[in-house]
């Protein structure tokens, strides 16, 4: 292939906007918040876990309290209507029960009193947990959302740049023949360097110095011959400091 050395230095620009690319690609892939919020997942994942085990645990709780307070508004209301009976009855035998009875209900509220007790204690315990685990999580999920903001504002500024740098290289290869923006593609594509430049007999593709043979050949090709490193399969740029 045929082009000028002009077009052929070109693709260093070309190949120079294509590293910043990929530099901008690799950064934004690897930013450090990045790394930061892999890190806090176990973290989230574990008090996320605490604060649905331990709410739970408060749930049923409260559902327990609420069952041993309807059951004493059962036993206060039988109490009332046995002791209504009492008063009104003469029976000695129907005394006796219904003392039996009584006795038998209030002890009946007095162990639900106790039960209640007991778990309003619990209800109290857990609900300090809670809100211990709840100050954790703000904390933690304010660290995150710190990060993701953070991050966000990185994504943006390297997006600029991705941008910017896209619309400059649009530019340098609408400027290059369509032929050798199409080989230094395929090279590109092939193995990631597509133009390199030639200093003092090293390629900068592969930044191994080549053999005299390998330069002897370099030597003989004209000015507008497209020449490939023997070594990265780059388009090899010669200029004065390539050493020729």
């Amino acid at each position: 292939m045929k082009a000028s050395p002009a077009d052929q230095n070109e693709l260093l620009r070309l190949q120079t906007a294509d590293t910043r690319l990929q530099q901008l690609q690799h950064a934004e892939a690897n930013l450090p918040q990045t790394a930061e919020l892999a890190a806090l997942t176990p973290d989230v994942d574990a008090i996320r876990s605490r604060w649905i085990t331990r709410t739970g645990e408060l749930d049923d709780a409260r559902t327990e309290l609420k069952r041993a307070e309807s059951d004493v508004e059962v036993v206060e209301a039988r109490i009332d209507r046995d002791s209504g009976r009492l008063q009104h009855t003469s029976s000695v035998k129907d005394v006796q029960a219904l003392e039996t009875e009584l006795s038998a209900l209030r002890k009946r509220r007095s162990d639900l009193e106790e039960i209640e007790l007991t778990v309003m204690e619990r209800i109290e315990e857990l609900e300090a947990v809670v809100n211990d685990i709840d100050e954790e999580r703000s904390v933690l999920a304010a660290r995150v959302d710190a990060l993701e903001s953070a991050r966000a504002d990185e994504k943006s500024k390297l997006d600029e740049q991705r941008e910017g740098l896209a619309k400059d290289r649009a530019a340098i290869a609408g400027a290059i023949p369509a032929e050798l923006v199409e080989l230094y593609e395929k090279q590109r594509g092939r193995y990631g360097i597509g133009a390199a430049l030639l200093v003092r007999g090293v390629s900068m593709g592969s930044n191994v110095k080549l053999t005299e043979s390998d330069l002897a050949v370099i030597r003989r090709a004209a000015p507008d011959d497209v020449v490939l490193c023997p070594d990265s399969s780059a388009i090899l740029i010669r200029n004065e400091e390539s050493g020729l």
